[in-house]
């Protein structure tokens, strides 16, 4: 990187801060870490403007979702997009909140498994053809996003209906409304402890994969929360630790802090100014955290996804203690904590009369 910094330096060309930067990046979907490193030295101390990277791999992710529709099915949905950028700029003139890039993302992204399940499951090549059944059939398959699903696909329909691509709108009579309960798959007893093994006793496992999963499995913990967590957040006197929102310090026992503690070894190898924990070889010369994509994968070895583990925590402690206090120590609402209580009787904390009409 100080190689190819002195050859942009000593060049024909420019070689005044923003100049630098624009030569430094290099084609192709990342702009290099010369150019990432560049830019947040070159921005925080002012002399120079951020690059367009952000938005151009936005626009590669929007793009990308509208190749995947079925071709008679994509105009519309290009045309939808263009509506949802126009409007975001609209937004940002008035002064009120626009769309954020994810949130244009997913709505694309929900658009686009609709119109993959009207081609493949329903034989339908036309947007005019839509009907209620099919939006209930499509929702049926997706219960736990049913309400976020039918949102954006009112918003289509909605805008579909001002170009004249549909006559009636199909979402229009169909209700959001479904029970809440958790309907998700957890870890069983036995994964758990051979999960505990492996990430207690095992040398070869990656300390951020040890602290992922041992967080996740003993506190809860979610991959943002870990993402995000910050050296001057760790207590090493009291041995606690600042997660995301929740409002008191985590008590550390001693095997999440010996995960802990491999992590902050980890760092110092490093050499890293950057104040995050979790310090990979793309952001040690940054001060940004680690990407989203970096912490999905990280329990990949391991055959498990964060968030099972983080719901399984969340499951056990609400069915064996108050729910209203699991909600405080996690900082979550109340509502949200109540799903996992859903269709679940504890015999043990009936009366005796009761239980035993219950059981019988």
């Amino acid at each position: 990187m100080i190689t190819s910094l002195g050859r942009l330096l000593t060049d024909e060309h420019p070689n005044h801060p923003q100049a630098v930067l624009d030569r430094a990046r290099r084609p192709g979907r990342s702009m290099g870490s010369l150019a990432r490193g560049l830019e947040e030295f070159f921005t925080d101390q002012r002399l120079a403007l951020p690059t367009d990277e952000a938005q151009r791999l936005a626009a590669g992710r929007r793009q990308n979702r509208i190749d995947a529709v079925p071709e008679p099915l994509r105009p519309a949905v290009a045309d939808f997009a263009a509506s949802m950028l126009r409007a975001r700029e609209r937004a940002r003139r008035a002064g009120t909140l626009p769309r954020a890039d994810t949130t244009i993302e997913s709505a694309l992204s929900a658009t686009r498994d609709f119109a993959i399940f009207l081609t493949v499951e329903c034989g339908k090549h036309d947007w005019a053809l839509v009907d209620v059944g099919d939006v209930e059939a499509f929702l049926a398959v997706r219960p736990r996003s049913r309400g976020r699903h039918l949102a954006v696909l009112r918003q289509f329909f909605a805008f579909a209906r001002t170009r004249r691509i549909v006559l009636v709108d199909p979402t229009r009579s169909v209700s959001a409304h479904r029970e809440r309960a958790f309907s998700g798959r957890t870890v069983t007893l036995d994964e758990q402890r051979a999960l505990f093994r492996r990430w207690t006793s095992d040398p070869d496992v990656h300390p951020h994969e040890a602290l992922a999963g041992v967080f996740a499995l003993l506190h809860g913990a979610a991959s943002r929360e870990l993402r995000l967590l910050r050296i001057d957040e760790i207590d090493t006197i009291t041995r606690t630790v600042q997660l995301g929102q929740r409002p008191h310090p985590i008590p550390l026992d001693p095997v999440s802090w010996t995960v802990l503690h491999r992590c902050l070894l980890h760092r110092e190898q490093l050499r890293t100014s950057n104040p995050h924990l979790v310090v990979t070889r793309g952001t040690k010369a940054l001060s940004r955290p680690a990407s989203t994509a970096y912490f999905s994968h990280l329990l990949d070895p391991a055959g498990v996804a964060a968030h099972r583990l983080r719901v399984t925590r969340l499951a056990t402690l609400v069915n064996t203690m108050d729910a209203k206090l699991v909600a405080a120590a996690f900082g979550m609402n109340p509502e949200g904590v109540l799903i996992y209580l859903a269709d679940h009787v504890d015999e043990l904390r009936l009366p005796r009369t009761r239980a035993t009409s219950a059981a019988t």
